[in-house]
């Protein structure tokens, strides 16, 4: 039998591969350079980051099942064999000066490796981590949230020193050694893993068990669905308005907006640390609650926030949210459908992403567009809340239903004996 490996040091490759996928967030730093240098337009350069978090979700979703069946090593390579050469191909694309073929190297292969990527470290360290799900998923998924902030300026440095393609080229090679190296790490904890931790009932037992296919076909998996999706469609919509929203409501200037949108990508980053370690000691259903009354408190406040500090400190709560509400769903779905076919599972929720991505910024963009009023937009995103408040305790129903009827057979066998 083989030593078994350390799990910190498993969790340090899971946030290998995280920081190195997160970068995606910084496509922005792309945008004026493609623009300037090849003459393509805003909507154009744009849609290659929306591609790419499609197929994100897309492949999340679908590939969840690979995920489950040839194990983290295998399923992190091939996203960093996607993602690597993604980013590599992309370089081709703008050396060729090709759109479409940037659609196709950044936004699908990387797209592909960034869903891979994505659910493979995660499902991972739930299994390795039974007493602490919230922190081990969190300390991946913080990697996620602060690529971008590490990202950023590297970018920038090399176009401005290299130019366009051979940026691309180096990163490709970079992160293709970065995820590589990381994946080689990645195994399933061996059989009975910390069992005398859950003998020792340490370990709070998971409510069920079920395959993918079986957990989509319950309530549970639905109410997680809407409660992720209206939390980053909301979350994301104040990213894309933050800016211009602070300089209307709070009088902020241009630079000092700039610089509140800079601290946002922080605060989303810790809150995911910070809300995914909190829910292992308050559970998962409390901490949502929480995320939701916070939510609807700060949104229905902010149009009334005129001094500058007060707003940005809302802004920065709101998000410790969102970020957290990434961080704490891992843990969520192994506490009441069990680590079996985790990846899976997570992949399907996570197809709540996909779609807020798409919603947030157009259903923002559309209300203040019809309103011109972002306090009436920000009223309408706190109703929304109301409703994702509704539906964690809808599910709380549902795992007291769960519990119960755990219980029974237990109390059966205890009075038959």
């Amino acid at each position: 039998m083989g030593k078994t490996k350390n799990r910190w040091l498993i969790a340090l490759a899971a946030v290998g591969i995280h920081i190195s996928i997160g970068s995606v967030y910084a496509w922005s730093v792309f945008t004026n350079p493609l623009i300037d240098t090849y003459g393509w337009n805003l909507s154009a350069v744009s849609l290659t980051f929306s591609i790419a978090i499609l197929f994100l979700g897309l492949s999340a979703a679908f590939m969840g099942h690979f995920v489950e069946k040839h194990g983290p090593r295998v399923s992190g390579m091939v996203a960093a064999s996607f993602f690597g050469f993604g980013m590599i191909g992309s370089g081709a694309a703008t050396m060729l000066e090709s759109l479409w073929l940037l659609y196709i190297t950044y936004g699908m292969l990387g797209g592909i490796g960034l869903g891979i990527g994505y659910i493979t470290p995660v499902s991972t360290l739930v299994k390795w981590f039974p007493d602490r799900r919230g922190l081990a998923t969190g300390l991946a998924i913080m990697g996620f949230g602060f690529a971008a902030m590490i990202a950023s300026p590297v970018m920038a440095s090399l176009i401005e020193g290299v130019g366009i393609p051979l940026t691309f080229f180096i990163l490709g090679a970079v992160y293709f050694a970065v995820m590589m190296s990381s994946a080689l790490y990645l195994e399933r904890p061996p059989e009975g893993y910390m069992k005398e931790y859950a003998a020792a009932g340490k370990q709070k037992p998971d409510l069920a068990q079920l395959t993918a296919n079986e957990a989509v076909k319950t309530r549970r998996f639905w109410y997680l669905w809407v409660m992720l999706f209206i939390n980053v469609t909301c979350g994301i919509a104040i990213l894309s308005v933050a800016s211009p929203m602070a300089q209307e409501i709070a009088g902020l200037s241009a630079a000092a907006a700039a610089t509140t949108v800079g601290l946002m990508g922080f605060f989303n980053g810790a809150g995911r640390i910070a809300w995914a370690s909190i829910s292992d000691y308050l559970g998962r259903p409390n901490v949502y609650t929480a995320f939701f009354l916070i939510q609807i408190v700060t949104f229905f406040a902010l149009p009334n926030l005129t001094v500058a500090l007060l707003f940005q400190l809302a802004l920065f709560l709101i998000m410790t949210c969102y970020g957290g509400g990434f961080a704490s769903i891992p843990a969520y779905i192994g506490d009441i459908f069990g680590t079996r076919q985790l990846g899976a599972i997570h992949g399907y929720v996570l197809t709540a992403w996909a779609a807020a991505g798409l919603a947030g910024p157009l259903l923002a963009s559309w209300i203040r567009g019809v309103t011109e009023s972002y306090a009436l937009t920000l009223s309408i995103f706190g109703s929304m809340f109301i409703v994702a408040l509704l539906v964690s305790l809808l599910i709380r129903i549902d795992i007291r239903q769960l519990k119960q009827a755990n219980a029974e057979p237990a109390k059966k066998e205890r009075l038959s004996s």
